[in-house]
Protein backbone atom coordinates (compact mmCIF):
# COMPACT_ATOMS: atom_id res chain seq x y z
CA UNK A 1 0.00 0.00 0.00
CA UNK A 2 1.46 3.49 -1.06
CA UNK A 3 2.76 5.54 1.76
CA UNK A 4 -0.25 8.64 2.60
CA UNK A 5 1.99 10.24 5.23
CA UNK A 6 5.85 9.45 4.82
CA UNK A 7 8.17 9.53 1.96
CA UNK A 8 11.65 8.02 1.73
CA UNK A 9 14.32 10.47 0.17
CA UNK A 10 16.08 7.88 -1.73
CA UNK A 11 17.15 10.50 -4.86
CA UNK A 12 14.78 8.86 -6.93
CA UNK A 13 12.78 11.55 -7.04
CA UNK A 14 12.59 15.17 -5.99
CA UNK A 15 9.50 15.81 -3.63
CA UNK A 16 7.74 18.84 -3.87
CA UNK A 17 8.89 21.68 -0.80
CA UNK A 18 6.00 22.07 0.29
CA UNK A 19 5.53 18.57 1.16
CA UNK A 20 8.58 17.85 2.68
CA UNK A 21 9.98 21.08 3.88
CA UNK A 22 13.29 22.23 3.04
CA UNK A 23 15.65 20.18 5.38
CA UNK A 24 14.33 17.00 4.09
CA UNK A 25 13.88 18.66 -0.13
CA UNK A 26 17.77 19.37 0.64
CA UNK A 27 18.90 15.74 1.59
CA UNK A 28 16.64 14.29 -2.10
CA UNK A 29 18.44 16.81 -3.86
CA UNK A 30 21.88 15.87 -2.82
CA UNK A 31 21.91 12.15 -2.77
CA UNK A 32 20.80 12.66 -6.24
CA UNK A 33 23.55 14.53 -7.20
CA UNK A 34 25.95 11.58 -5.89
CA UNK A 35 26.98 13.69 -2.71
CA UNK A 36 27.13 11.44 1.06
CA UNK A 37 23.83 11.64 2.88
CA UNK A 38 22.88 9.88 5.83
CA UNK A 39 19.64 8.01 4.83
CA UNK A 40 16.55 9.48 5.79
CA UNK A 41 12.51 9.28 5.57
CA UNK A 42 10.13 12.12 6.21
CA UNK A 43 6.77 13.22 7.87
CA UNK A 44 4.95 15.44 6.00
CA UNK A 45 3.82 18.94 6.53
CA UNK A 46 0.57 17.84 5.68
CA UNK A 47 0.28 15.08 8.12
CA UNK A 48 1.15 17.72 10.54
CA UNK A 49 -1.62 19.55 9.58
CA UNK A 50 -4.07 16.91 9.90
CA UNK A 51 -2.14 16.46 13.26
CA UNK A 52 -3.39 19.91 14.95
CA UNK A 53 -7.02 20.00 13.12
CA UNK A 54 -7.52 17.32 14.92
CA UNK A 55 -6.37 18.56 18.38
CA UNK A 56 -3.22 16.80 18.87
CA UNK A 57 -4.16 13.20 17.83
CA UNK A 58 -1.37 10.93 15.29
CA UNK A 59 -3.06 10.48 12.24
CA UNK A 60 -4.01 6.54 11.55
CA UNK A 61 -1.48 4.93 10.18
CA UNK A 62 1.55 7.14 10.83
CA UNK A 63 3.56 4.93 13.11
CA UNK A 64 3.03 1.79 11.02
CA UNK A 65 4.40 4.14 8.38
CA UNK A 66 6.88 5.43 10.28
CA UNK A 67 8.32 2.29 11.58
CA UNK A 68 8.26 0.77 7.63
CA UNK A 69 10.52 4.20 6.86
CA UNK A 70 12.77 2.63 10.08
CA UNK A 71 13.07 -0.70 8.66
CA UNK A 72 14.32 1.01 4.95
CA UNK A 73 16.91 2.77 7.30
CA UNK A 74 17.92 -0.45 8.75
CA UNK A 75 18.47 -1.92 6.06
CA UNK A 76 20.10 0.79 3.75
CA UNK A 77 22.85 1.29 7.07
CA UNK A 78 22.88 -2.59 7.91
CA UNK A 79 21.70 -1.80 11.72
CA UNK A 80 18.70 -1.90 13.65
CA UNK A 81 17.00 0.40 16.09
CA UNK A 82 17.41 -0.75 19.54
CA UNK A 83 19.70 -3.35 18.71
CA UNK A 84 22.24 -4.63 20.89
CA UNK A 85 24.32 -5.36 18.30
CA UNK A 86 25.25 -2.44 15.66
CA UNK A 87 22.31 -0.20 16.68
CA UNK A 88 20.60 2.12 14.57
CA UNK A 89 20.26 5.14 16.57
CA UNK A 90 18.51 8.29 14.65
CA UNK A 91 17.96 12.40 14.51
CA UNK A 92 13.97 13.77 14.36
CA UNK A 93 14.28 17.12 13.03
CA UNK A 94 11.75 19.75 12.15
CA UNK A 95 11.83 21.57 8.27
CA UNK A 96 9.23 24.20 7.24
CA UNK A 97 8.97 24.24 3.69
CA UNK A 98 10.32 28.42 4.49
CA UNK A 99 13.39 28.59 6.42
CA UNK A 100 12.86 29.03 10.19
CA UNK A 101 16.38 28.29 11.81
CA UNK A 102 15.86 26.93 15.26
CA UNK A 103 12.44 28.49 15.73
CA UNK A 104 11.20 24.48 15.89
CA UNK A 105 12.74 21.20 17.58
CA UNK A 106 15.02 18.55 17.49
CA UNK A 107 16.01 15.33 18.97
CA UNK A 108 19.72 13.85 18.12
CA UNK A 109 20.84 10.02 19.21
CA UNK A 110 16.97 8.74 19.25
CA UNK A 111 17.22 4.83 19.95
CA UNK A 112 19.95 5.00 22.31
CA UNK A 113 19.61 2.88 25.68
CA UNK A 114 21.31 1.13 28.55
CA UNK A 115 22.11 -1.80 25.11
CA UNK A 116 22.56 0.61 22.55
CA UNK A 117 25.51 2.21 24.77
CA UNK A 118 27.22 -0.71 25.65
CA UNK A 119 26.87 -2.42 21.76
CA UNK A 120 28.44 1.32 20.48
CA UNK A 121 31.06 0.80 22.81
CA UNK A 122 32.28 -2.46 21.88
CA UNK A 123 32.00 -1.74 18.19
CA UNK A 124 33.97 1.84 18.86
CA UNK A 125 36.50 0.92 21.29
CA UNK A 126 35.25 3.89 22.95
CA UNK A 127 33.28 4.12 25.77
CA UNK A 128 33.59 7.39 26.51
CA UNK A 129 31.93 8.16 22.89
CA UNK A 130 29.17 5.69 23.97
CA UNK A 131 28.08 7.76 27.60
CA UNK A 132 28.54 10.64 26.32
CA UNK A 133 26.11 9.91 23.32
CA UNK A 134 24.00 8.17 25.62
CA UNK A 135 23.70 11.28 28.20
CA UNK A 136 23.18 13.36 25.08
CA UNK A 137 20.42 12.06 24.39
CA UNK A 138 18.78 11.81 27.87
CA UNK A 139 18.98 15.86 27.99
CA UNK A 140 17.60 16.66 24.81
CA UNK A 141 14.74 14.31 24.91
CA UNK A 142 13.86 15.87 28.89
CA UNK A 143 14.29 19.41 27.74
CA UNK A 144 12.43 18.83 23.85
CA UNK A 145 10.04 16.11 24.70
CA UNK A 146 9.15 15.51 28.08
CA UNK A 147 9.10 19.71 28.85
CA UNK A 148 11.82 19.33 31.68
CA UNK A 149 13.42 22.16 32.82
CA UNK A 150 16.65 20.38 33.75
CA UNK A 151 20.22 21.24 32.75
CA UNK A 152 23.48 19.69 32.22
CA UNK A 153 23.42 16.15 33.18
CA UNK A 154 26.23 15.30 35.53
CA UNK A 155 28.69 12.86 33.53
CA UNK A 156 29.71 11.23 36.43
CA UNK A 157 25.83 10.14 37.40
CA UNK A 158 25.52 7.30 34.52
CA UNK A 159 22.26 6.65 33.11
CA UNK A 160 20.44 4.81 35.89
CA UNK A 161 21.35 8.66 37.18
CA UNK A 162 20.39 10.52 35.09
CA UNK A 163 16.92 9.33 34.17
CA UNK A 164 16.37 9.26 37.69
CA UNK A 165 17.20 13.24 37.81
CA UNK A 166 14.82 13.19 35.09
CA UNK A 167 11.94 11.66 36.54
CA UNK A 168 12.10 13.63 39.88
CA UNK A 169 11.31 16.61 37.29
CA UNK A 170 7.78 15.42 37.38
CA UNK A 171 7.46 15.68 33.54
CA UNK A 172 7.48 11.71 32.70
CA UNK A 173 10.31 9.23 32.11
CA UNK A 174 12.61 8.38 29.01
CA UNK A 175 11.52 5.34 27.38
CA UNK A 176 13.35 2.30 26.83
CA UNK A 177 11.77 1.06 23.88
CA UNK A 178 12.73 3.21 20.89
CA UNK A 179 9.54 2.91 18.71
CA UNK A 180 7.96 4.74 21.59
CA UNK A 181 11.08 7.16 21.61
CA UNK A 182 10.15 8.01 18.01
CA UNK A 183 6.43 8.62 18.47
CA UNK A 184 6.96 11.11 21.47
CA UNK A 185 9.92 13.01 19.41
CA UNK A 186 7.91 12.95 16.17
CA UNK A 187 4.59 14.53 18.15
CA UNK A 188 7.29 16.60 20.02
CA UNK A 189 8.16 18.45 16.69
CA UNK A 190 4.60 18.52 15.82
CA UNK A 191 3.81 20.53 18.91
CA UNK A 192 6.71 23.29 18.47
CA UNK A 193 5.46 24.09 14.93
CA UNK A 194 2.83 26.66 17.58
CA UNK A 195 5.35 26.95 20.42
CA UNK A 196 6.25 30.71 21.25
CA UNK A 197 9.57 31.29 19.27
CA UNK A 198 7.53 29.58 16.04
CA UNK A 199 4.87 32.28 16.49
CA UNK A 200 6.78 34.70 16.79
CA UNK A 201 8.84 34.40 13.89
CA UNK A 202 5.92 33.72 11.69
CA UNK A 203 4.09 36.90 12.62
CA UNK A 204 7.91 39.18 12.20
CA UNK A 205 8.51 37.82 8.76
CA UNK A 206 4.94 37.00 7.76
CA UNK A 207 5.02 32.93 7.15
CA UNK A 208 1.80 31.12 7.39
CA UNK A 209 0.17 29.93 9.85
CA UNK A 210 -1.10 26.89 8.15
CA UNK A 211 2.13 26.15 6.26
CA UNK A 212 3.05 23.14 8.76
CA UNK A 213 6.44 21.42 9.80
CA UNK A 214 7.69 18.28 8.25
CA UNK A 215 9.57 15.72 10.45
CA UNK A 216 13.15 13.99 8.89
CA UNK A 217 14.21 11.17 10.41
CA UNK A 218 17.57 10.29 9.36
CA UNK A 219 20.40 7.76 10.38
CA UNK A 220 23.07 9.49 12.58
CA UNK A 221 26.40 10.17 11.88
CA UNK A 222 28.49 10.58 15.09
CA UNK A 223 30.93 13.63 15.31
CA UNK A 224 31.89 13.22 18.64
CA UNK A 225 33.26 10.01 17.70
CA UNK A 226 37.07 10.19 18.24
CA UNK A 227 39.84 12.82 16.95
CA UNK A 228 39.00 12.45 13.37
CA UNK A 229 35.27 13.67 13.81
CA UNK A 230 33.78 16.84 13.90
CA UNK A 231 30.99 19.23 12.82
CA UNK A 232 30.82 22.29 11.28
CA UNK A 233 28.90 24.56 9.08
CA UNK A 234 30.56 26.25 6.09
CA UNK A 235 28.95 28.70 3.72
CA UNK A 236 30.01 29.33 0.09
CA UNK A 237 30.52 33.08 0.34
CA UNK A 238 30.91 35.02 3.57
CA UNK A 239 27.24 35.66 4.90
CA UNK A 240 28.52 38.76 6.84
CA UNK A 241 30.53 40.42 3.61
CA UNK A 242 29.73 38.48 0.55
CA UNK A 243 32.94 38.12 -0.40
CA UNK A 244 33.09 35.17 -2.68
CA UNK A 245 35.21 32.38 -0.65
CA UNK A 246 34.00 29.88 1.35
CA UNK A 247 33.19 30.96 4.99
CA UNK A 248 32.54 28.40 8.13
CA UNK A 249 33.62 26.82 11.10
CA UNK A 250 34.83 23.00 12.51
CA UNK A 251 34.61 21.74 15.62
CA UNK A 252 36.33 18.68 16.73
CA UNK A 253 34.85 15.67 18.33
CA UNK A 254 31.35 17.38 18.68
CA UNK A 255 27.87 16.97 17.49
CA UNK A 256 26.02 19.92 15.47
CA UNK A 257 23.60 21.25 18.40
CA UNK A 258 27.62 22.23 19.57
CA UNK A 259 27.85 24.64 16.95
CA UNK A 260 24.59 26.16 15.99
CA UNK A 261 23.49 26.59 19.96
CA UNK A 262 26.37 28.86 20.70
CA UNK A 263 27.54 26.82 23.89
CA UNK A 264 30.77 26.31 22.26
CA UNK A 265 33.00 28.53 20.76
CA UNK A 266 34.49 26.37 17.11
CA UNK A 267 37.67 27.13 15.06
CA UNK A 268 38.00 28.46 11.59
CA UNK A 269 37.40 25.82 8.68
CA UNK A 270 40.81 25.66 8.52
CA UNK A 271 40.90 23.51 11.45
CA UNK A 272 39.28 21.35 9.48
CA UNK A 273 42.58 21.70 6.65
CA UNK A 274 44.75 21.49 8.72
CA UNK A 275 43.42 18.02 10.71
CA UNK A 276 41.67 16.54 7.06
CA UNK A 277 43.21 18.27 4.12
CA UNK A 278 40.95 15.46 1.80
CA UNK A 279 37.94 16.13 3.70
CA UNK A 280 38.23 20.01 3.84
CA UNK A 281 38.87 19.31 -0.39
CA UNK A 282 35.50 17.15 -0.31
CA UNK A 283 34.13 19.72 1.37
CA UNK A 284 35.06 22.55 -1.24
CA UNK A 285 34.03 20.43 -4.16
CA UNK A 286 30.37 19.76 -2.29
CA UNK A 287 30.22 22.99 -1.43
CA UNK A 288 30.71 24.58 -5.42
CA UNK A 289 28.64 21.72 -6.63
CA UNK A 290 25.68 22.97 -4.37
CA UNK A 291 26.53 26.45 -5.26
CA UNK A 292 25.96 26.01 -9.05
CA UNK A 293 22.80 23.56 -8.77
CA UNK A 294 20.94 26.21 -6.65
CA UNK A 295 22.35 29.70 -8.22
CA UNK A 296 22.28 30.49 -4.81
CA UNK A 297 24.55 30.87 -1.64
CA UNK A 298 24.62 27.92 0.37
CA UNK A 299 24.92 27.31 4.48
CA UNK A 300 25.85 23.59 4.42
CA UNK A 301 26.02 21.57 8.12
CA UNK A 302 28.16 18.98 7.96
CA UNK A 303 29.18 16.16 10.16
CA UNK A 304 32.85 14.25 9.79
CA UNK A 305 33.16 10.79 11.23
CA UNK A 306 36.02 9.02 12.15
CA UNK A 307 37.88 10.57 9.03
CA UNK A 308 34.17 10.57 6.54
CA UNK A 309 32.25 13.66 5.21
CA UNK A 310 28.46 13.63 5.33
CA UNK A 311 26.23 16.25 4.72
CA UNK A 312 23.51 16.78 6.80
CA UNK A 313 21.54 19.63 5.20
CA UNK A 314 22.06 22.55 2.57
CA UNK A 315 19.85 25.56 2.67
CA UNK A 316 20.03 29.42 1.11
CA UNK A 317 22.38 31.30 3.53
CA UNK A 318 20.87 33.76 6.11
CA UNK A 319 23.16 36.96 4.95
CA UNK A 320 23.78 40.24 6.24
CA UNK A 321 21.90 43.26 4.45
CA UNK A 322 25.39 44.08 2.75
CA UNK A 323 25.75 40.58 2.18
CA UNK A 324 22.81 40.09 0.23
CA UNK A 325 23.41 42.79 -1.71
CA UNK A 326 26.95 41.94 -2.29
CA UNK A 327 26.21 38.11 -3.29
CA UNK A 328 23.31 39.55 -5.69
CA UNK A 329 25.10 41.59 -7.41
CA UNK A 330 28.33 39.99 -7.86
CA UNK A 331 26.18 36.94 -8.99
CA UNK A 332 25.02 38.89 -11.93
CA UNK A 333 28.13 39.80 -13.11
CA UNK A 334 29.03 36.18 -12.94
CA UNK A 335 26.09 35.45 -15.16
CA UNK A 336 24.55 33.03 -12.85
CA UNK A 337 21.39 35.31 -12.56
CA UNK A 338 20.17 37.77 -14.09
CA UNK A 339 18.95 41.44 -13.14
CA UNK A 340 15.31 40.77 -11.77
CA UNK A 341 16.68 37.47 -9.90
CA UNK A 342 19.14 40.15 -8.10
CA UNK A 343 16.15 42.24 -7.05
CA UNK A 344 14.16 39.40 -6.17
CA UNK A 345 16.61 38.76 -3.41
CA UNK A 346 17.58 41.74 -1.46
CA UNK A 347 14.60 43.65 0.14
CA UNK A 348 13.53 46.91 0.78
CA UNK A 349 14.06 46.58 4.39
CA UNK A 350 17.72 44.86 3.77
CA UNK A 351 18.56 47.87 2.29
CA UNK A 352 17.46 50.42 4.80
CA UNK A 353 19.31 48.34 7.56
CA UNK A 354 22.21 48.44 5.29
CA UNK A 355 21.17 52.39 4.98
CA UNK A 356 21.10 52.93 8.79
CA UNK A 357 23.50 55.33 10.50
CA UNK A 358 27.09 53.89 11.53
CA UNK A 359 30.39 54.96 12.98
CA UNK A 360 32.15 57.93 11.23
CA UNK A 361 34.12 57.21 8.79
CA UNK A 362 37.64 59.04 10.50
CA UNK A 363 36.23 56.85 14.22
CA UNK A 364 39.34 56.96 16.37
CA UNK A 365 38.24 53.56 19.02
CA UNK A 366 40.93 54.98 21.41
CA UNK A 367 38.59 57.84 22.08
CA UNK A 368 35.88 55.29 23.11
CA UNK A 369 35.78 52.84 26.45
CA UNK A 370 35.76 49.36 25.01
CA UNK A 371 33.50 47.12 27.49
CA UNK A 372 34.03 43.86 25.60
CA UNK A 373 35.81 42.72 22.23
CA UNK A 374 34.09 39.71 20.23
CA UNK A 375 33.49 38.26 16.46
CA UNK A 376 32.12 40.41 14.57
CA UNK A 377 28.77 38.39 13.19
CA UNK A 378 26.54 40.62 11.78
CA UNK A 379 27.70 44.51 10.94
CA UNK A 380 26.05 47.45 11.71
CA UNK A 381 25.78 49.52 14.70
CA UNK A 382 23.48 49.22 17.47
CA UNK A 383 22.92 51.69 20.94
CA UNK A 384 21.07 51.31 23.93
CA UNK A 385 20.00 49.92 27.21
CA UNK A 386 21.53 46.84 27.69
CA UNK A 387 18.87 43.28 28.94
CA UNK A 388 20.27 40.69 30.09
CA UNK A 389 17.66 38.38 29.00
CA UNK A 390 14.81 38.59 26.64
CA UNK A 391 11.22 39.33 28.66
CA UNK A 392 13.49 41.93 30.69
CA UNK A 393 14.52 43.74 26.40
CA UNK A 394 10.91 43.14 25.48
CA UNK A 395 9.68 44.59 28.54
CA UNK A 396 12.15 47.17 27.70
CA UNK A 397 11.40 48.10 24.30
CA UNK A 398 7.95 48.24 25.13
CA UNK A 399 8.31 50.61 27.69
CA UNK A 400 9.74 52.81 24.09
CA UNK A 401 13.65 52.43 25.04
CA UNK A 402 16.08 51.20 22.48
CA UNK A 403 17.27 47.71 23.59
CA UNK A 404 20.63 45.83 23.28
CA UNK A 405 20.24 41.94 24.42
CA UNK A 406 23.43 40.78 26.04
CA UNK A 407 23.70 36.98 27.20
CA UNK A 408 25.51 33.96 27.47
CA UNK A 409 24.64 32.74 24.46
CA UNK A 410 21.29 32.81 22.75
CA UNK A 411 18.47 29.87 22.11
CA UNK A 412 15.78 30.03 20.08
CA UNK A 413 13.70 30.29 23.27
CA UNK A 414 15.22 34.19 22.87
CA UNK A 415 13.74 34.83 20.17
CA UNK A 416 11.29 37.15 21.30
CA UNK A 417 13.63 39.30 22.55
CA UNK A 418 15.98 39.67 19.81
CA UNK A 419 13.39 41.01 17.56
CA UNK A 420 13.21 43.66 19.53
CA UNK A 421 17.03 44.39 20.63
CA UNK A 422 18.85 47.22 18.50
CA UNK A 423 21.59 45.46 18.77
CA UNK A 424 22.76 41.44 20.46
CA UNK A 425 25.99 40.25 22.10
CA UNK A 426 26.90 36.81 23.16
CA UNK A 427 29.83 35.31 25.51
CA UNK A 428 30.28 32.11 23.56
CA UNK A 429 29.39 31.17 19.91
CA UNK A 430 31.12 31.65 16.91
CA UNK A 431 29.79 33.44 13.66
CA UNK A 432 27.93 30.24 12.52
CA UNK A 433 25.79 30.12 16.14
CA UNK A 434 22.10 30.90 16.89
CA UNK A 435 22.55 34.58 17.42
CA UNK A 436 24.82 35.49 14.88
CA UNK A 437 22.26 33.52 12.32
CA UNK A 438 19.33 34.58 13.64
CA UNK A 439 20.90 38.51 14.03
CA UNK A 440 22.11 38.36 10.10
CA UNK A 441 18.93 37.49 8.98
CA UNK A 442 17.04 40.07 11.08
CA UNK A 443 19.63 42.93 10.17
CA UNK A 444 20.54 43.10 13.70
CA UNK A 445 24.07 44.05 14.29
CA UNK A 446 25.52 41.50 16.65
CA UNK A 447 29.11 40.54 18.33
CA UNK A 448 29.54 37.45 19.39
CA UNK A 449 32.19 34.72 21.70
CA UNK A 450 33.08 38.00 23.51
CA UNK A 451 34.35 35.53 26.45
CA UNK A 452 32.91 34.09 29.30
CA UNK A 453 31.91 36.31 32.10
CA UNK A 454 32.59 39.67 29.61
CA UNK A 455 29.36 41.00 29.39
CA UNK A 456 28.15 40.37 33.70
CA UNK A 457 26.89 43.36 35.41
CA UNK A 458 26.05 45.46 31.92
CA UNK A 459 22.38 45.25 32.56
CA UNK A 460 20.96 48.70 33.23
CA UNK A 461 23.95 49.89 30.99
CA UNK A 462 24.18 52.06 27.76
CA UNK A 463 26.03 50.56 25.22
CA UNK A 464 27.16 50.69 21.37
CA UNK A 465 27.42 47.80 19.72
CA UNK A 466 29.77 47.82 16.62
CA UNK A 467 28.83 44.38 14.59
CA UNK A 468 30.85 45.51 11.94
CA UNK A 469 34.49 45.47 14.22
CA UNK A 470 33.21 43.05 17.14
CA UNK A 471 33.12 45.66 19.90
CA UNK A 472 31.20 46.86 22.79
CA UNK A 473 31.73 50.28 23.68
CA UNK A 474 30.46 52.15 26.37
CA UNK A 475 27.52 54.99 26.13
CA UNK A 476 25.71 55.82 22.95
CA UNK A 477 27.96 57.22 20.21
CA UNK A 478 28.16 59.35 17.52
CA UNK A 479 26.90 57.83 13.72
CA UNK A 480 26.59 58.95 10.10
CA UNK A 481 24.18 58.52 7.57
CA UNK A 482 25.89 56.57 4.34
CA UNK A 483 24.82 57.41 1.39
CA UNK A 484 23.28 54.60 -1.49
CA UNK A 485 25.20 56.33 -4.12
CA UNK A 486 28.87 55.92 -2.49
CA UNK A 487 28.53 52.08 -2.64
CA UNK A 488 28.74 50.04 -6.32
CA UNK A 489 26.78 47.30 -5.63
CA UNK A 490 24.09 49.94 -4.63
CA UNK A 491 24.55 51.89 -7.32
CA UNK A 492 24.02 48.42 -9.76
CA UNK A 493 20.95 47.47 -7.77
CA UNK A 494 19.93 51.42 -8.04
CA UNK A 495 19.97 51.20 -11.99
CA UNK A 496 18.12 47.72 -12.40
CA UNK A 497 15.34 48.52 -10.29
CA UNK A 498 14.54 51.93 -11.77
CA UNK A 499 14.92 50.51 -15.45
CA UNK A 500 12.29 47.21 -13.22
CA UNK A 501 9.70 49.53 -11.56
CA UNK A 502 6.21 50.39 -12.14
CA UNK A 503 6.50 53.61 -11.35
CA UNK A 504 9.24 56.42 -10.84
CA UNK A 505 10.87 57.20 -7.87
CA UNK A 506 11.70 60.46 -7.07
CA UNK A 507 13.88 61.90 -3.52
CA UNK A 508 12.23 64.57 -2.00
CA UNK A 509 15.71 66.23 -1.13
CA UNK A 510 15.36 67.39 -4.74
CA UNK A 511 12.05 68.84 -4.45
CA UNK A 512 8.70 68.02 -4.92
CA UNK A 513 6.60 67.98 -8.47
CA UNK A 514 3.82 70.51 -8.58
CA UNK A 515 1.34 67.75 -9.41
CA UNK A 516 1.96 66.06 -5.83
CA UNK A 517 -0.69 64.66 -3.92
CA UNK A 518 0.69 65.05 0.13
CA UNK A 519 -0.68 62.20 2.08
CA UNK A 520 0.51 63.61 5.38
CA UNK A 521 -2.02 66.86 4.49
CA UNK A 522 -4.79 64.47 4.44
CA UNK A 523 -6.62 62.83 6.89
CA UNK A 524 -5.91 58.56 6.78
CA UNK A 525 -2.74 59.55 4.67
CA UNK A 526 -0.80 57.58 7.17
CA UNK A 527 -2.52 54.74 6.64
CA UNK A 528 -1.47 51.97 4.48
CA UNK A 529 -4.82 50.29 4.03
CA UNK A 530 -6.49 53.61 2.92
CA UNK A 531 -3.49 54.90 0.53
CA UNK A 532 -5.01 53.31 -2.25
CA UNK A 533 -8.59 54.62 -1.93
CA UNK A 534 -7.02 58.26 -1.22
CA UNK A 535 -4.71 58.20 -4.39
CA UNK A 536 -7.65 57.01 -6.77
CA UNK A 537 -6.70 59.52 -9.93
CA UNK A 538 -3.66 61.02 -8.97
CA UNK A 539 -0.32 60.97 -10.66
CA UNK A 540 1.92 61.02 -8.09
CA UNK A 541 1.87 61.40 -4.23
CA UNK A 542 4.41 62.03 -1.57
CA UNK A 543 4.03 61.65 2.41
CA UNK A 544 5.57 59.10 5.38
CA UNK A 545 3.61 56.15 4.62
CA UNK A 546 5.54 55.84 0.94
CA UNK A 547 8.72 55.28 2.82
CA UNK A 548 7.00 51.40 4.04
CA UNK A 549 6.82 48.50 1.89
CA UNK A 550 3.04 48.66 2.51
CA UNK A 551 2.41 52.36 1.11
CA UNK A 552 4.67 51.65 -1.67
CA UNK A 553 2.60 48.54 -2.92
CA UNK A 554 -0.74 50.69 -2.44
CA UNK A 555 0.98 53.47 -5.02
CA UNK A 556 1.25 50.32 -7.43
CA UNK A 557 -1.89 49.37 -6.89
CA UNK A 558 -3.68 52.54 -7.33
CA UNK A 559 -1.71 52.84 -10.56
CA UNK A 560 0.52 56.05 -9.69
CA UNK A 561 3.19 57.15 -11.86
CA UNK A 562 5.76 58.61 -9.60
CA UNK A 563 6.11 58.96 -5.70
CA UNK A 564 8.29 61.17 -3.84
CA UNK A 565 10.27 59.70 -0.65
CA UNK A 566 13.12 59.86 1.55
CA UNK A 567 15.32 57.09 -0.17
CA UNK A 568 14.95 56.27 -2.96
CA UNK A 569 16.31 52.43 -3.22
CA UNK A 570 14.09 50.73 -0.75
CA UNK A 571 11.02 52.74 -2.91
CA UNK A 572 12.10 51.21 -6.07
CA UNK A 573 12.76 47.41 -4.19
CA UNK A 574 9.27 47.57 -2.41
CA UNK A 575 7.91 48.72 -6.08
CA UNK A 576 9.39 45.79 -7.60
CA UNK A 577 8.14 43.55 -5.17
CA UNK A 578 4.70 44.84 -5.48
CA UNK A 579 4.64 44.26 -9.12
CA UNK A 580 5.97 40.65 -8.40
CA UNK A 581 3.40 40.06 -5.91
CA UNK A 582 0.82 41.02 -8.41
CA UNK A 583 2.02 38.66 -11.13
CA UNK A 584 2.11 36.03 -8.90
CA UNK A 585 -1.59 36.33 -7.80
CA UNK A 586 -2.70 37.00 -11.49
Amino acid sequence: MQARHTLLLDGASLPARELVGGKAWSLARMRALGLNVPPAFVVTTETCRQFHESGGVMPAGLMDEVMAGVAWLEKTTGRRLGAAQRPLLVSVRSGAPVSMPGMMDTVLNLGMSDDSELALARETGAPGFARDTHRRFCEMFARIVLRAEIGALDPSDGPAGWRAAIAARGCGEVPADPAAQLESAIRAVFHSWNGRRARKYRQHHGVPEAMGTAVTVQAMVFGNSDERSGTGVLFSRNPLTGDPVPYGEYLARAQGEDVVSGSHTPEGLDALARRMPEVHRELLSACAVLERDNGDVQDIEFTVERGRLYLLQARPAKRSPAAAVRCAVDMVREGRIGPPEALSRVSAEQVRLLLRPRLPAGFDPSAASVLARGEAASPGVGAGVVAADADEAERLHALGHAVVLARPTTSPEDVHGMLVAAAIATEKGGSTSHAAVVSRQLGVPCVVGCGEGALAGLAGRMVTVDGTSGRVFEGALPVEQPAAGSDPALAALLEWASAEAPLRVLPAACGVPRATLDLDAIEGGEDPARTAGLLAGTRGASGSVLNTDAGVQAAVEAGLEFIVVREVLPALLAACAARRHAAAAA
